[in-house]
């Protein structure tokens, strides 16, 4: 996840007509009204930013009124909050969210965020941001810390030092990554591991396969993700299960998934399918869509219902039941139709990181019949999304809706978990694809056996065996990825067209 602000203790009391206090306007009324406005041209839409001068306290009247419009909570907010107290449009919106808990206890808007409105249009359209184009992930946070490279993006920096997925982080800027303490060095090693800005350079150290490699120095750069990774099939034609690694639903996702499935489909097919989303913190749902139809075929989806999205009881975004629901879309963005697989069963390989748009491709499949395995560790627990609202060059993130299935289902605020055998830890000792990785591993095994445990005999053979300390991983030990962005773990709808 993502760290959240804390919340100061309101001041009872009202004020002034002060960034909302003292009464709500209609949010459109102060609406681009902004102490900074934006200068020149909007590359997303070719015309003028719609920013006109004001002042802070316009730019907070509109953050109250907007969450008061269309958050889903938004009768949950607490009245008492001020808005003099915060300082700044975004320290004011951060605290305006519902402080319900989940059944486990947990937050239940764990999700409100902002994002500079140009930095999110880069990352949100092309996957492209700032970095090495590794993703690193924490096995144990605290010393004796084990951070170990996750994944690597084909062509980036890391690739072109020769890291890959499993190396172990064990010094980064004169930092002693494993055993260092106090809380100077910790930033040192979260500042290197997330570099802010293109041309920084940190200093790294890896560890591969017990030997420590030369330091290595790493300039951050743009970087754009490729989303689809690693098609292949294993097994002979007539008993073939096919993989993919899945990292993102963006919209350079639907073409590689489209070569994906066409990959798969060639020499025969397969008969079994394995998506690795251990890592998809989601994206775009016409993607998720898109995908989950690509997988079961137009047999048991049609007329079905991918997600149907419910709204705050004030329906803000003035959308009928039609614009509410999304199908299994069938066909590209260009009107193309989509290939199919027609699976009655699929294995997706989960983590804490799966979120969002991954778990409504598990649940909508499920929803219309569709068996899906879980092999891995527990999802994020994410059934809400976001409709992003820029103003005066912050885009806001509230929860707008929430999505439920053809059945009805939605309520999964606690992730989805996989069966008991099939808790299965992250293996970074192997590449994602192979089949000895731990969870893809375990996942054959399930195919084959009907369950993920490793047979005893073997079992005794082969210490430490993934699948054999099944469910005693504890949960903040389960791996995830370190200093991920939010915009990584969200569903997103396309915008409803204005009004002509």
């Amino acid at each position: 996840g993502f760290p959240i602000g804390v919340v100061p203790t309101p001041n009872p009391g009202g004020g002034g007509n002060n960034g909302g206090e003292g009464g709500l306007v209609a949010s459109s009324t102060v609406a681009g009204q902004c102490a900074a406005p934006r200068p020149g041209i909007n590359p997303e839409t070719g015309r003028a930013y719609p920013d006109s001068t004001g002042t802070v306290d316009n730019e907070k009247s509109w953050v109250r009124s907007w969450i008061d419009e269309t958050y889903l909570w938004y009768n949950e907010v607490p009245t008492t909050l001020k808005a003099s107290d915060y300082a700044t449009p975004v320290a004011w919106f951060n605290v305006l969210k519902t402080p319900a808990t989940t059944p486990s206890g947990r937050a239940k808007d764990r999700f409100h965020f902002t994002y500079n409105t140009e930095v999110y249009r880069q990352q949100s359209e092309g996957g492209v941001s700032a970095g090495y184009g590794m993703e690193t992930a924490a096995v144990r946070s605290s010393p004796p810390r084990n951070i170990r490279i996750a994944l690597v993006e084909p062509g980036s920096p890391a690739a072109s030092a020769g890291l890959a997925r499993g190396a172990k982080l064990v010094v980064v800027d004169g930092v002693d990554v494993v055993s260092s303490t106090g809380q100077a060095n910790v930033d040192i090693i979260n500042r290197a591991i997330s570099p802010q800005a293109l041309g920084e350079k940190h200093t790294f150290t890896f560890e591969v396969d017990g030997t420590r490699g030369s330091p290595i120095e790493l300039t951050a750069q743009r970087v754009t993700s490729t989303p689809v990774q690693n098609t292949h099939t294993i097994g002979p034609a007539g008993n073939r299960v096919g993989y993919l690694l899945f990292n993102a639903h963006i919209t350079t996702a639907e073409a590689q998934l489209v070569s994906a499935v066409n990959t798969l489909n060639q020499n025969g097919g397969i008969q079994d399918l394995v998506i690795d989303m251990r890592y998809n913190g989601g994206g775009q749902l016409r993607i998720a869509s898109q995908l989950a139809y690509m997988v079961a075929g137009p047999g048991p989806t049609n007329g079905k219902t991918f997600e149907l999205l419910t709204f705050n009881d004030k329906n803000p975004y003035h959308r009928t039941l039609a614009q509410n629901l999304t199908p299994f879309v069938t066909t590209t963005r260009a009107g193309q139709p989509l290939p199919t697989l027609g699976l009655s069963r699929v294995t997706v390989l989960t983590g804490r990181d799966t979120c969002s748009a991954s778990e409504s491709v598990i649940n909508s499949l499920r929803g219309v019949g569709v068996t899906v395995n879980l092999v891995g560790a527990t999802t994020c627990g994410k059934p809400y999304g976001f409709i992003p609202q820029d103003n005066c060059g912050t885009t806001y993130f509230a929860v707008n809706f929430k999505g439920v299935n053809q059945a009805g289902y939605g309520d999964y605020g606690d992730g989805f978990a996989p069966d008991a055998s099939c808790v299965v830890t992250d293996d970074f000792d192997h590449p994602l694809g192979d089949a000895a990785e731990g969870r893809l591993a375990a996942a054959l095994r399930l195919r084959s056996s009907g369950s993920c445990a490793v047979p005893t005999a073997s079992a005794k053979a082969v210490p430490g065996t993934p699948g054999l300390d099944k469910a005693v991983t504890p949960a903040e030990e389960e791996p995830y990825l370190r200093h991920r962005s939010p915009l990584r773990e969200i569903r997103l709808l396309d915008p409803v067209p204005d009004p002509a």
